[in-house]
């Protein structure tokens, strides 16, 4: 890696024992990576900014102990990262959607090692929810367009106590996902500025319904 962690928070707060735990995460994805396409490759040189502190950014933003649910969890973005985040503070979980075994692998090994509060569901993510029935908050980074994604989150964000948070990275274009999102969905929605990439944003979606024709 070209960068270290501490030279790439971009002023996110991090304590000093969570900033281990993410440099041995760290070092355990530059292993697997080898061997199982956790990234795309050409990222991998900038693993610090482009994925951790990215991925920083979602406990940042709801930086108390809750109940996450981390769709199409890949290489532990921003999954893991929560996890380990929420370890400092002894409570919350995050539930990892991912239906690759061996990205399902690496993720149980990340966990263990580094002590974070998460388990890993090797299942697609339609059939989330039915083991996974409540949760405070979503999660998914680079997955699917927004409508997809609102498909996706609404067993826990539609219908008498569901009231899950949504928090999506988005790159340049997101404007476009968010104009075709409302043609079918009605939310409140708050854009995070992104740290790490200028244009991008976090996307916070609550308070879900259906547009009725």
């Amino acid at each position: 890696m070209k960068t270290s962690l501490a030279g790439s928070l971009n002023g996110l707060r991090v304590s000093r024992e969570t900033i281990e735990k993410l440099e041995h995460f760290g070092a355990l994805f530059q292993k697997w990576a080898k061997s199982i396409n956790l990234v795309a490759p050409s990222t991998l040189e900038d693993l610090w900014r482009r994925h951790i502190v990215d991925s920083l950014q979602i406990f940042q933003l709801a930086p108390t102990p809750k109940v996450w649910v981390d769709l199409g969890s890949g290489g532990g973005f921003p999954g893991v990262i929560t996890a380990i985040c929420l370890s400092e503070l002894a409570d919350g979980w995050v539930h990892l959607v991912e239906s690759n075994n061996k990205k399902c692998a690496f993720l149980r090994v990340a966990l263990n090692e580094t002590g974070a509060r998460g388990s890993v569901h090797p299942i697609r993510i339609e059939n989330a929810s039915a083991i996974i029935p409540h949760c405070d908050a979503i999660s998914a980074r680079a997955l699917a367009d927004l409508s997809q994604l609102l498909d996706y989150c609404a067993p826990w964000m539609l219908g008498e106590g569901a009231n899950a948070v949504a928090y999506f990275h988005k790159g340049r274009d997101y404007q476009q996902e968010i104009d075709k999102a409302v043609s079918r969905f009605q939310f409140d929605l708050v854009k995070h500025a992104s740290v790490v990439e200028r244009d991008s944003v976090v996307l916070e979606i609550a308070n879900l319904s259906r547009r009725t024709k």
